[in-house]
């Protein structure tokens, strides 16, 4: 048996998530891939235009390693991209449509992106953040998405049109299969969880191991109609950009979204996955009964009970999971047990909002003592922090190997999240240990919120925590108190948030702020955001700013 323990080149080839829509291309070759406005194109289509545009690709010098980044809504582009790029050898970046000038800067100074594609929408914000670009740093090759813009649209510093480049490509490209398991595919920013966002990167191994183990925890059909409600910038849509390939999907792709346009998709083109943040439940939980059930799968803040029998009772299938920019994909997930349906509509609800078990792809979950590394004991009350084993956690954070270090140590990945293990398994998040707040599903670091409030001329010490909200989830809320004889008259709620808007993307401003003589704090001076947030709790929810 020894002599049979080593691979050859018949069973070892690499895994990668870029053979799904090869495969797509042949089962589903005339079955819808992408629906958008007017236009649907069929598998064979989207495989043939994804060679086609990463043979331009090619073109442009681009190849194994190099970083190709993305910033674009919803639309076919970047669904395509997601398969383009790294059929070239290259790794994509998907860039958060949702952030300001200086942070997209600071990204691809340190992605050293060599091509950017950019939607004909958000030139402005692009323009900007090449401008505050030091001067020895390289600017990267850029391609304009019209989409379905003007007529006539300034070109500026764009080499090409997106689908110039497609057209112009070679059908018969021969895509480039990854040397090995571990060549990198993706990079994704953590946006929010530090004043300094950290470049996620993934391989091709893990992002294949988690877009399949995605498809099976939701047990997802062949065929299904996926309506992208989840941002793809968001951890390449949760893997799952690449899962709905496996499947031969049909994505239904929109540029921006409410109720009313998300009711009329699942209606005309009988929508049944979709997934979102629990601001998306809420949006949904006023509109009219489902003629069909529609699967949806929500993660970050645990959805409010009241939301989720809402959304459940208009005929939603509600699935709710956990996962991390690390993760690259959901990895913990509250697998529903056919005995909960007999418990009370509240129960049911409360044990939903649980984050849940381990996915079948995951090796290990558990719930730790931070300082000892032991487990904490199963009884839903013991906290410790999250640690995960698996085949899809990041390679690291690109140039940072000591935050690389911190966080994968002792065989596990140190996640941050403080949790408690139930005594049946099941995990649910307590609390955050970097204080980040989750806001519509976009991740938001109290220090760089408080660091802009800091700069205020009337502020003595600023404290922001997350304030439970119906629709967003939670909201920042600031604690500020005041410095004495700062000279003018005091600020009111309404012109700290002013103040804020020019110097952080606009879900990061605060959106209440309360006015305190002197903020909680420990024998040893640090202030106390347990005390902080419970005081939000019980906040009126009319109330903006509180003296």
């Amino acid at each position: 048996m020894e002599s049979l323990k080593k691979p050859n080149c018949a069973n070892s080839s690499p895994l990668t998530p870029l053979g799904f829509i090869e495969r797509a291309a042949t089962i589903y070759a005339n079955s819808p891939s992408i629906i958008y406005n007017h236009l649907t194109y069929t598998w064979s289509q989207t495989y043939r235009r994804c060679l086609q545009l990463a043979s331009s690709i090619t073109r442009l010098s681009i190849g194994k390693g190099d970083v190709v980044s993305v910033l674009a809504p919803n639309i076919p582009a970047i669904y395509e991209l997601h398969f383009a790029i790294p059929m070239t050898g290259a790794i994509i970046n998907t860039i958060n449509t949702r952030l300001d000038a200086r942070t997209i800067s600071v990204i691809i100074q340190h992605n050293e992106c060599k091509l950017l594609f950019v939607d004909y929408q958000l030139t402005p914000v692009i323009q900007e953040a090449l401008s505050l670009l030091p001067d020895h740093c390289p600017h990267p090759i850029l391609v304009l998405i019209t989409d379905n813009g003007p007529v006539s649209l300034p070109t500026g510093k764009f080499i090409n049109t997106y689908e110039a480049m497609v057209e112009g490509g070679d059908p018969g490209f021969m895509w480039v299969r990854p040397e090995s398991d571990w060549d990198p595919i993706t990079l994704n920013y953590t946006s929010g969880t530090t004043s300094a966002p950290k470049g996620v990167v993934h391989c091709h191994r893990g992002t294949f191991i988690v877009a399949v183990d995605a498809l099976l925890e939701w047990v997802v059909p062949k065929q299904p109609v996926c309506l992208w409600t989840l941002p793809m910038f968001h951890a390449n849509g949760w893997s799952y950009v690449w899962g709905m390939a496996a499947v031969g999907a049909t994505n239904v792709c929109l540029r921006k979204f409410d109720a009313k346009t998300i009711y009329t998709a699942i209606r005309t083109h009988h929508v049944t996955h979709m997934c979102g943040a629990p601001v998306v439940l809420n949006m949904l939980s006023n509109g009219e009964r489902l003629t069909h059930t529609v699967r949806i799968m929500t993660a970050g803040a645990p959805p409010p009970a009241a939301v989720l029998l809402r959304t459940e009772a208009l005929g939603f299938d509600v699935t709710h999971a956990y996962g991390l920019t690390e993760t690259g994909g959901l990895v913990i997930a509250c697998s529903w047990k056919k005995e909960w349906n007999r418990l009370p509509v509240m129960e049911k609800a409360r044990l939903k909002a649980r984050q849940g078990v381990r996915t079948i792809g995951m090796t290990e979950v558990d719930v730790v003592d931070p300082e000892s590394g032991a487990s904490v004991a199963r009884d839903g009350v013991s906290q410790g922090e999250i640690v995960l084993r698996g085949g899809c956690l990041m390679l690291g954070y690109l140039k940072d190997p000591e935050s690389t270090a911190k966080c994968i140590k002792n065989g596990w990945f140190y996640t941050g999240d403080v949790g408690v293990m139930h005594t049946d398994g099941y995990l649910e998040i307590k609390d955050r240990s970097k204080d980040v707040i989750i806001s519509g599903g976009e991740n938001i670091s109290s220090v760089e919120v408080e660091s802009v409030l800091y700069l205020h001329p009337a502020v003595n010490e600023a404290a922001v925590v997350g304030r439970p909200d119906e629709f967003w989830g939670e909201t920042p809320c600031a604690f500020v108190t005041l410095k004495d004889g700062h000279g003018k008259p005091n600020p009111t709620g309404e012109e700290i948030m002013q103040f804020c808007k020019g110097k952080l993307p606009g879900f990061m401003v605060p959106k209440s702020v309360v006015f305190k003589d002197e903020l909680p704090k420990t024998s040893t001076g640090k202030i106390q955001k347990f005390t902080l947030r419970d005081y939000a709790k019980k906040l009126n929810s009319t109330v903006k700013s509180r003296m």
